[in-house]
């Protein structure tokens, strides 16, 4: 064997062409699952595979297990985002040739067991897991042989890697447009339930306040039950039932699309107009919100993008090999987009 080896050499003993070979080894096309263990088999024994990892330069991730509890499953109006990442998820693996082994929960909760069951059946690389980051699975799960990344959630203790959109940071940006309008009684309007995300909106919302030199505004945060838009319509009416001032507010700040959905029913038929009379802003930037009467402004959270994030901190890992590598935390940006929900507040 000469001692340099090329792709043309490994084309050969995959008995496949150049161009074939080289989307097998870059993920840059579809493949069949054994088309490219066949070149992935090749590069290996040929010492080709080495060199490519050496060099970070080489897609090793072949499988992965997905796992979403039943409430991220259903596609619906009010599973938008979730159906955004799972969708931009799938793309991805398409086009990387990925296979995909689902795991959807029977519950509202992911059992670890289910995980490692099927992870050791179905001879996974890696393991995504969406929308959940309770502390007892984030515990069960970075004990683990196989990477595993939180999508949509957050390992406080750091254990597991995690991509995220900048929930703090996006909600604190969110909460200073407000205040730069003029507005100074600003309700929050979240849902106590919330995952670790959306208590990071929250918390960027206080960030906002303290920075602005006002004091924390825990009296204007509201817990809807739920995220659904009836939940925030409810909320909203039993803040006007118990003060129609809504404590003074005149604007509400809503820590998602659907509450703020519920939100804008709510004052409608209350008569309070949007946004002469309250201004209304929402997170996420799911579709429906361009078609509200006004249409809401809101913080775009860039679902599309967050699975192939997800995707290249899994094949970093795979080409580090480094059992003490430690974990990442991935936040990509948000942006707000302003729409007519929006006003200074009246004098």
């Amino acid at each position: 064997m000469k001692g340099k080896v090329g792709l043309k050499d490994v084309a050969e003993a995959a008995d496949v062409s150049l161009s074939t070979a080289s989307h097998a080894l870059n993920g840059t096309a579809p493949l069949t699952q054994e088309v490219r263990d066949r070149i992935l088999t090749a590069a290996r024994q040929l010492g080709y595979l080495e060199k490519r990892r050496s060099k970070a330069t080489i897609a090793s991730l072949r499988s992965l297990l997905l796992a979403v509890n039943h409430d991220a499953a259903p596609r619906s109006d009010i599973n938008l985002v979730s159906w955004t990442i799972l969708n931009g998820l799938r793309q991805e693996c398409e086009r990387r040739a990925i296979r995909l082994v689902p795991l959807v929960s029977e519950t509202t909760r992911i059992d670890a067991q289910d995980i490692k069951r099927l992870a050791k059946a179905e001879n996974v690389d890696a393991i995504v897991v969406l929308n959940e980051d309770r502390p007892e699975l984030t515990r069960a799960l970075a004990q683990l042989a196989l990477p595993v990344v939180l999508l949509n959630g957050e390992d406080p203790s750091m254990k597991l890697d995690t991509v995220t959109g900048e929930n703090r940071f996006g909600a604190r940006a969110a909460t200073e447009h407000l205040l730069s309008l003029g507005h100074r009684r600003i309700l929050h309007l979240t849902w106590g339930a919330g995952r670790t995300t959306i208590r990071r909106r929250q918390d960027g919302f206080i960030d906002a306040h303290l920075l602005a030199g006002l004091a924390a505004p825990l009296d204007m945060i509201v817990e809807a039950e739920g995220f659904e838009p009836m939940a925030g319509e409810k909320a909203i009416r039993a803040v006007f039932a118990e003060d129609r001032s809504l404590r003074g507010a005149t604007a509400i700040f809503c820590a998602a699309d659907n509450l703020a959905f519920g939100c804008l029913k709510a004052l409608k038929d209350l008569g309070i107009r949007v946004p002469e009379d309250m201004s209304v802003l929402g997170f996420d930037d799911i579709m429906p919100g361009e078609f509200t009467v006004p249409p809401l402004s809101t913080m775009h959270l860039p679902t599309e993008r967050l699975g192939a994030a997800a995707l290249d901190m899994i094949e970093q890992r795979l080409i580090a090999n480094d059992p003490l590598r430690p974990a990442h935390r991935l936040e990509l940006g948000c942006r707000m987009v302003i729409r007519g929900s929006l006003s200074s507040p009246r004098a």
